[in-house]
């Protein structure tokens, strides 16, 4: 068995020297995608365009107007002489938020009473609005408390400390970084894609050559066909993996908090699950076009959609979230993350890895099982 199983797999090490193609998607395509992706998929609040119309001109009102720029969520990049010039360029994309401090505001601030700040933000983008209201909330009651404190302070008041001491820290992230959080995901992502396609390709590739007929007819079982032809693509994938982790350290500053060993057993027990899931395709396609059409469907869509890679599976409708069961990289970005990230053992992804090697199974068995009864 074993030597019917290495001689299928050195053959098809020959076919991938042979194939370039086939060796770029599955050395340097990942990397490539993990770069692209990883600058242009950035979900950081900062440097928002901000503009300022400032009709009251006075010290006071100045000063509420740089407490706008001295973060680097917001970047001031209008002064404006008139409030109507906000829908102008709020219409255009020019500036996602407008400060509007009206006339009297100093005067207002001065007698005691309530100033009236009018902040415009565009809520095309719902997250970033979101985002930025926080934000803008944050800044104006910081400023509201030191006027207060001041006041207070003129009168010879004594300021009580705050009745409660909130110090937040942050976990895992500490800067809230989006790279953080979205590169695993990525990682999975282009995996699953390049793994499905590469096997599914080869089945396929053999068959409209007509050398499957061959390999059928041979001494060799289904089960060890496809174990050979799957062994070369889980040792170049997992050498791919080790490229993308590294391109990670080096451009992003991604640090594997977790053990090594762990994060190959579940780098090997996705690779696998994609690999049975090729195999499935190879077998219910004829040619490459229908086997990378078919391959692009089953994994791009469902793998960026379902996954949480980008949204939370936890927000989805009930039907959308039982379907995400049928998707590997859920399984996948569970434990990965848990290994860069947080750096946990086994315990945390032990059922991660069991539902792995359970698609792992299903697929290969249902591979296996189309294999016999298919007429090549």
């Amino acid at each position: 068995m074993w030597r019917r199983l290495s001689a299928i797999a050195r053959k098809e090490f020959r076919q991938i020297r042979r194939d370039r193609r086939t060796l770029a998607l599955l050395l340097f395509f990942p990397a490539f995608m993990l770069i692209l992706f990883g600058y242009a998929l950035n979900f950081d609040f900062k440097h928002q365009t901000l503009a300022v119309c400032d009709e009251d001109q006075t010290a006071d009102s100045r000063a509420f107007a740089r407490a706008f720029t001295h973060t680097e969520y917001f970047d001031l990049t209008r002064t404006l002489a008139n409030r109507r010039q906000v829908d102008h360029l709020m219409g255009r994309d020019l500036i996602r938020v407008a400060v509007i401090i009206p006339r009297n505001f100093s005067n207002a601030l001065a007698g005691g009473r309530v100033a009236d700040v009018q902040i415009l933000i565009d809520g095309a983008n719902a997250s970033t609005a979101g985002t930025a209201l926080g934000y803008v909330q944050a800044i104006v009651q910081d400023y509201s408390a030191g006027i207060r404190i001041s006041a207070l302070e003129r009168r010879g008041i004594q300021i009580p400390a705050p009745p409660l001491d909130l110090r937040p820290r942050v976990w895992y992230n500490p800067e809230l970084k989006s790279a953080q959080f979205l590169l695993p995901g990525l990682i999975g992502f282009i995996l699953s894609i390049t793994a499905v396609i590469s096997i599914a390709l080869s089945i396929v590739r053999e068959r409209e050559r007509g050398t499957m007929e061959q390999l059928v007819i041979s001494p060799v079982s289904p089960v060890e066909l496809i174990l050979g032809k799957t062994l070369p693509y889980v040792l170049i994938s997992l050498a791919a993996t080790a490229g993308i982790l590294l391109a990670g350290a080096l451009l992003f500053g991604i640090v594997i908090k977790g053990s090594l060993f762990c994060l190959f057993i579940i780098v090997l027990s996705f690779l696998t699950a994609c690999l049975g899931l090729g195999m499935l395709i190879s077998t219910l396609a004829d040619t490459q076009q229908v086997a990378f059409q078919i391959s692009i469907l089953a994994t791009m869509l469902p793998t960026f959609l379902l996954s949480g890679i980008v949204f939370p599976i936890r927000n989805m409708p009930g039907v959308i979230r039982a379907i995400t069961y049928a998707v590997p990289a859920r399984y996948f970005l569970v434990a990965l993350r848990g290994v860069i990230l947080k750096g946990t053992g086994w315990s945390a992804y032990g059922l991660q890895i069991l539902a792995l090697l359970v698609f792992a199974i299903l697929t290969m068995g249902a591979s296996v099982l189309r294999m016999r009864r298919r007429q090549y």
